[in-house]
């Protein structure tokens, strides 16, 4: 099976791709195109999978880059391979060449770029990710690269959808102690649950921002398990692992 590589016309002719699950070499829980090297999936079939994005981004294996990635508020700028990854949730850079990075499971990959200035950004932005600020961190390292705010897109990938994403009361007194306007990005639930809106969340802290445009594909990672892995669904389905989607953006 070939690769499904999701793009959006807001960051061509920029390299880009949301990658699903299909085309890839990994059975069982994890079937399809696993490329999280921190799953228990065998290690050579991840390899495998990475070497598929790497060669649909046309670069070298070596060239895929990407970072241990620890729920933080941490962009990098990146100027060539690297021998260790440094923990962080972004990526930036201006060198062509370089395959940027993130992967997720129900959090959101955004990817970024300002096609004038050369420069392109990936991040990995869940709940304690994007309320701590790392899609403002990413854009704001891609500045330091020479990027114009004002003309930079991002683009948010297969993410939990709201109808899927439901929460404790704790968790809605989390975002209101930032802000009271992110009591908009919460829906009722059952009983004291609420509905989180992450992509919505997402939209609204790069909107924010003052970028040219950003948009989120609208795919649902949680509710579409043929093509997308989801961390809530395997939790739900008490499966032992899942799988780790990627997405990737190349100058």
């Amino acid at each position: 099976m070939t690769l499904e590589i999701l793009t959006s016309d807001i960051l061509s002719p920029v390299r880009h791709g949301f990658f699903t699950r299909r085309g890839g070499a990994s059975s069982g829980v994890f079937a399809g195109l696993n490329c999280g090297q921190g799953s228990s999936d065998q290690s050579e079939i991840v390899a495998i999978n990475r070497t598929r994005v790497a060669e649909a981004m046309g670069v070298g294996a070596d060239h895929l880059i990407s970072v241990h990635q620890v729920h933080s508020a941490t962009a990098v700028a990146i100027t060539a391979p690297l021998d260790e990854k440094p923990r962080a949730d972004a990526l930036v850079t201006n060198r062509p060449g370089l395959a940027l990075s993130v992967l997720t499971a129900d959090c959101q990959p955004v990817l970024f770029a300002d096609t004038k200035a050369g420069v392109a950004g990936a991040a990995h932005a869940g709940w304690r990710g994007a309320l701590d600020g790392i899609l403002e961190a990413t854009i704001d390292a891609m500045c330091d690269l020479g990027a114009d705010r004002q003309a930079i897109t991002a683009v948010i990938g297969p993410s939990i959808s709201q109808r899927a994403y439901e929460v404790g009361p704790e968790f809605f007194d989390e975002f209101i102690a930032e802000s009271s306007e992110n009591a908009r990005i919460f829906a009722s639930g059952t009983g004291d649950r609420m509905l989180f809106d992450l992509p919505g969340f997402g939209l609204h802290r790069l909107r924010a921002a003052g970028i040219a445009d950003a948009e989120w594909t609208r795919h649902c990672t949680y509710s579409d398990p043929d093509r997308f892995y989801s961390y809530r669904r395997s939790t739900h389905a008490k499966e032992a692992d899942y799988g780790r989607l990627i997405a990737a953006i190349a100058l």
